[in-house]
């Protein structure tokens, strides 16, 4: 994997850095595993805005990704790695045995050819999903199911990684990339491995079109609104704008938006850093 910094011979690439995309192995996806995608530009059933900044983009098919990794105890071959407009991370084009084809998220590392399975009769090698209780302790997972069955819910972004730091009775005790570690069944399963695509993140698009491409608007600050617009709008001069508060008035940027009543809060050990 390496980036790639372009020379500034347009305004466009004078600060663009590029992902060099040299794991992908095909640009054309498997035709029975693509859904099509409709744009909302942001707009609900009633036709009412709801998100804004949203709108335009290239047009997008959905790739049906395995995040159950259900087959068990069947090998599969790996026969590409892929792009997918739909995610940072790339995704991997499986050949089971019995000639079924699904994609998995790519763990790093994983080439064409290799052979990867699921459940309990699969050995903890990069690709392969075990259940919590049979993972090694220290091992770098990913795609972890929250609940048994209901498929992959954490650590599915690029480059991201959890570590299986213990077990305590019925649960596995998982340290998350985002520094909250946290108690989920030893019945769930998780992906051998770190998320592919590791330098997402130095990634520049370079220029305003490119975000436009990816189905993103322009965004304009609350600072720079009238008082009616926003709660930080107005002001004599350049006014900071106070406390900051999104479009509705509620405390942004920081402020804890978690409910202490939740359920799951008992299988948090320890809560995530904060800049705060």
């Amino acid at each position: 994997m390496a980036i790639k910094k372009y020379n500034p011979v347009t305004p466009g690439s004078r600060f663009r850095v590029a992902v060099l995309r040299t794991e992908v192995t095909t640009d054309k996806p498997e035709k029975s595993l693509l859904a099509p995608m409709k744009k909302s530009g942001g707009r609900n059933r009633t036709g009412k805005m709801t998100v804004r900044q949203r709108g335009g983009g290239h047009k997008r098919r959905y790739r049906i990704v395995d995040f159950k990794r259900d087959k068990d105890n069947i090998p599969a071959t790996v026969k590409t790695i892929e792009y997918d407009p739909n995610r940072s991370a790339y995704i991997a084009l499986l050949v089971y045995a019995d000639g079924e084809k699904r994609y998995i998220l790519a763990p790093h590392g994983l080439k064409v050819g290799d052979k990867v399975m699921s459940g309990e009769q699969a050995p903890p090698e990069v690709g392969n999903a075990l259940y919590l209780k049979d993972i090694p302790l220290g091992t770098t997972i990913h795609a972890i199911e929250m609940t048994p069955g209901r498929g992959a819910a954490l650590v599915r972004s690029a480059g991201t990684a959890a570590t299986l730091m213990g077990k305590e009775d019925r649960y596995a005790v998982v340290k998350l990339p985002s520094g909250e570690s946290r108690r989920i069944l030893m019945t769930c399963k998780a992906t051998m491995g770190t998320c592919s695509n590791p330098d997402h993140g130095l990634e520049t698009l370079g220029k305003a079109g490119a975000s436009r491409w990816r189905g993103r608007r322009p965004r304009v600050r609350g600072v720079a609104m009238n008082p009616v617009d926003h709660p930080m709008g107005g002001g004599e001069g350049r006014a900071s704008g106070g406390h900051p508060r999104n479009r509705n008035g509620r405390p942004a940027k920081g402020a804890k938006t978690r409910n202490n009543k939740k359920h799951s809060t008992k299988l948090i050990i320890s809560r995530r850093k904060t800049t705060n």
